[in-house]
């Protein structure tokens, strides 16, 4: 259910624009607005704006703050250098995951970016652990994110210069009389941006931007499936506090020199998994003939016992064809193997593959450390 008491900024912006809502991590948020096929195609050929308004905004103050972070994040944050962004896990003591989070180091604190149905609980852990640092939610803040492969092209014409930033890297812009922050980043495995600016700016940013011909809305329906054809997993579905960041496919978001050190939370399990290997991996799943499986359905071995569960699934637009994310045994886990799937006790056939499902096309430069 929405919280009366959560509003997106740009709540009636969405409305007037033909958005069908739907209730997501409390808010109403848009879950397509032309269709769900038609936006996430066109995401895949020009650029396509997304509100992630609902996400936590997070900024981190005080002295040696990389070294705290550090006790709560398995990442190298003393060797991350300014306006750089870092993919980041927080571990809880048994190893799973709390959530999972983008961190940045600006000129005097660190920007965190979490996901929005667990960022109070974020709020009370960061805090928790922290101790005297300065932990402030940056809830005047809206936060856009524009991907594509013609998205560079049209957010240049508002903020130039943007074109020249690379995959996880970031600076301030001004776009009219407002300062926004940009990042190279997104969660389509397209290129693109996001864009954190004042909420009483993001109004006039959204239509300045749906004035650009390559831009179109899109809502959570073709973001969905872009991050699962992107093989990118969702907190709450794809991971959670019981699943470890070895078995979720996760291992290059703890850092070499973490691995050697340790000191972080869930260091035991996740360092022993590093070393012997998970019991259980997240793989992709085409799956056979033209039906989606859906999150919840069973991996069966021979006798119809469930030994796995999908945690994500649906149809493939790039593809034309159904794919699912899925928990299986390490035995089960090279691309290749056969699995037998169960939906309402309808049986599935289907192999293991590689991911992305669909190769990512992130901007990056042969230069950057």
């Amino acid at each position: 259910m929405s919280d009366p008491d959560k509003i997106l900024p740009l709540d009636q912006w969405h409305r007037a624009h033909g958005a069908r809502m739907v209730p997501f991590a409390g808010y109403a948020m848009p879950v397509q607005y032309e269709g769900i096929i038609a936006e996430h195609r066109w995401t895949r050929e020009s650029a396509s704006l997304f509100d992630v308004s609902h996400m936590g905004q997070i900024r981190v103050r005080g002295e040696a703050a990389d070294r705290a972070l550090e006790r709560l994040l398995p990442s190298d944050l003393v060797g991350l250098p300014e306006n750089r962004l870092r993919y980041a896990l927080l571990p809880n003591a048994k190893g799973g995951i709390i959530d999972d989070l983008i961190v940045t180091r600006r000129a005097d604190h660190f920007y965190l970016v979490v996901n929005g149905a667990t960022k109070e609980g974020d709020l009370v852990h960061l805090r928790k652990g922290l101790g005297d640092l300065s932990v402030e939610p940056m809830e005047d803040q809206a936060l856009l994110a524009l991907q594509g492969p013609r998205a560079a092209a049209a957010l240049a014409r508002l903020a130039p210069g943007v074109e020249d930033l690379a995959f996880m890297t970031a600076a301030a812009f001004r776009i009219g009389p407002d300062e926004a922050w940009i990042s190279r980043s997104g969660y389509t495995g397209e290129d693109g941006f996001e864009i954190s600016l004042p909420a009483s700016a993001v109004a006039n940013l959204a239509d300045r931007l749906l004035a650009e011909p390559e831009v179109k809305p899109a809502g959570l329906g073709a973001r969905d499936s872009l991050r699962l054809e992107a093989g990118l997993p969702l907190y709450g579905h794809d991971m959670d506090a019981e699943t470890s960041p070895i078995e979720a496919g996760l291992g290059f978001a703890i850092a070499r020199r973490r691995r050697s050190e340790g000191g972080f939370p869930g260091a035991a399990r996740i360092l022993a998994e590093i070393a012997e290997g998970p019991r259980l991996r997240r793989v992709g799943v085409r799956i056979e003939g033209r039906q989606p499986v859906r999150e919840g359905a069973l991996v069966v071995d021979g006798q119809g016992e469930p030994v796995g569960r999908v945690t994500s699934g649906g149809h493939a637009p790039s593809l034309e064809a159904p794919i699912a994310m899925a928990y299986v045994p390490a035995s089960l886990s090279a691309p290749g193997t056969a699995l037998r799937l169960s939906q309402r006790e309808r049986p599935f056939a289907g192999h293991v593959v590689a991911m992305p499902f669909v190769p990512h096309r992130y901007h990056r430069k042969e230069t950057q450390p």
